[in-house]
């Protein structure tokens, strides 16, 4: 894995626009991999356990913006906002080794990829997504007749073996003292960062080719600390 350059931002950001969270977090990941065409990798990326994704997305994430997490959420009872900060580093580095399968009541499970969630999302509701993760996931063909109350717990001890699957942080408001807990999307994180940077970027395109007739390739091929002295020279 290797930090993306400001083209591969470029790149991430223009075909990210019309893909899904999901493919946003895997299209970053395979453009952090020089070693194989883009393709593969993201077939690749898209058969990683979530866990396995989630715990790649940190360290992509870390190489790019650092370990900081700095966030806001919303009270679900009272509204009041609620500011955090994390180290992306710290909370996988608590995750743990993530199996390869599970045995549950009998039947062997593999764990979720992406390629399932995002099946299992266009369900009607959520009774429906979460059978059919567990029935893509069962590695024995016995699945068909199990209870929603099986369901569950299939659901509940793939989530125990594969803890960075779902990363949720714990709340408690200041205002009302409502506890709760929150689902930690690091795709989304990484999504509005690269965002963030590259309508940066875009707009020290624009000032210093309207500056100096420069070409977007030209200007981006500068060094960060090059680039903004040349912008600190247009504005003074």
């Amino acid at each position: 894995m290797r930090a993306l350059s400001n083209s591969d931002m470029l790149q991430l950001w223009e075909r990210g626009q019309t893909l899904h969270p999901i493919d946003q977090g895997l299209f970053a990941l395979a453009l952090s991999d020089p070693g194989s065409s883009l393709e593969s990798t993201l077939d690749a990326v898209a058969d990683l356990s979530l866990g396995a994704r989630n715990r790649a997305l940190a360290e992509l994430r870390n190489l790019n913006f650092g370990p900081r997490i700095n966030g806001r959420v919303a009270c679900p009872r009272c509204s009041e906002n609620l500011e955090f900060e994390l180290d992306c580093m710290d909370l996988i580095s608590g995750s743990g080794d993530t199996v390869a399968s599970v045995e549950i009541e009998g039947n062997s499970y593999r764990l979720p990829t992406s390629r399932d969630v995002a099946l299992a999302v266009r369900q009607q509701d959520l009774d429906a997504a979460s059978r059919t993760l567990v029935e893509r996931c069962a590695l024995t063909d016995s699945t068909r007749d199990i209870s929603d109350e099986q369901i569950d717990r299939i659901g509940e001890q793939m989530a125990a073996a594969d803890p960075l699957a779902e990363p949720r942080l714990s709340f408690q408001c200041a205002l009302c003292n409502y506890a709760w807990d929150e689902l930690l999307d690091l795709a989304s994180f990484l999504w509005a960062e690269v965002d963030a940077r590259v309508r940066r970027l875009l707009v020290e395109v624009h000032t210093l080719a309207s500056a100096y007739g420069w070409s977007e390739s030209q200007i981006l091929a500068l060094s960060a600390h090059r680039r903004a002295l040349y912008l600190e020279i247009v504005r003074a």
